[in-house]
């Protein structure tokens, strides 16, 4: 299962995917997060301790990686260079591991933009393109705000858009752009979770934008300690959060099964 999860900036994307990836670890899966956010902060809501966090260099500043592959320099204007550059075996070479999951970060591209026609950006592409279409391990992009990692070619392949949303009219607005880019490079299957729930109001608020909810998490204090001191999102939490995170995985693979037999 290849899920891409996207909302506003500070929603709680990396709370729903490091959530996502570490059950399904737990559940005996085989499973790669990618934080695909400039921002990147998935290594923290996994729980990887900070010593080890401080390690992590992100694809977009593996200098040597970029070079050997791509066969041009970084941050040189005007060269040639393979645009189908060699990338099976950067997620087993490159991932930190930690609880189950194999973390890749991808980083910023700096120069030019995120989207330039730069070797950063070239092997950066073809990396998630081979995850989502030629790996079998479950997949689970936490994306920045927006679809900028995925294309046309891709998009076949992520099973899940998860579009994150807080009661608030800017997340509500973000989303429904997300949704839009969605559908225009044919990804159909986007859904729609509700965070930081505060009551009945709350999450009124959310369905009268997105009547059809994933699920519902409840706003929780003790999601936020966890963030402070960088501890599993899911440590130390109620029995009865743990089970709405546990429902969305549910719902998504039984969705994910039914698509497949209707494929087959």
């Amino acid at each position: 299962m290849k899920l891409a999860v996207s909302g506003k900036g500070g929603v709680g994307k990396s709370t729903l995917a490091a959530a996502l990836a570490l059950l399904m670890a737990r559940r005996g899966r085989k499973v790669l997060a990618l934080d695909a956010d400039p921002d990147a902060n998935l290594a923290a809501t996994l729980g990887i301790p900070e010593e080890k966090r401080k390690q992590i260099v992100p694809i977009s500043r593996q200098v040597d990686l970029i070079e050997k592959r791509t066969g041009a320099k970084v941050k040189q204007y005007g060269q040639i260079f393979k645009l189908n550059p060699e990338v099976s075996d950067i997620a087993g070479s490159y991932a930190t591991s930690h609880e189950g999951v194999a973390l890749l970060v991808l980083g910023a591209v700096e120069q030019g933009g995120s989207g330039c026609a730069c070797p950063e950006n070239v092997l950066i592409r073809a990396l998630v393109a081979d995850l989502i279409l030629d790996k079998d391990e479950a997949l689970v992009m936490d994306m920045e705000a927006g679809i900028e990692h995925l294309g046309r070619a891709t998009a076949r392949g992520v099973d899940a858009m998860l579009v994150v949303v807080e009661p608030g009219l800017t997340s509500i607005e973000c989303a429904r752009r997300i949704e839009k880019l969605s559908h225009e490079i044919g990804l159909g299957n986007i859904q729609f979770v509700a965070n930081k729930v505060n009551g009945a109001q709350d999450e009124q608020f959310i369905r009268n934008a997105f009547r059809d909810l994933l699920g519902v998490i409840p706003y929780c204090e003790a999601i936020r300690k966890n963030d402070w001191s960088a501890r599993s999102v899911l440590d130390g939490l109620d029995e009865k959060v743990v089970e709405v995170f546990e429902r969305v995985l549910d719902k998504l693979q039984e969705r994910d099964s039914h698509q497949s037999l209707m494929t087959k």
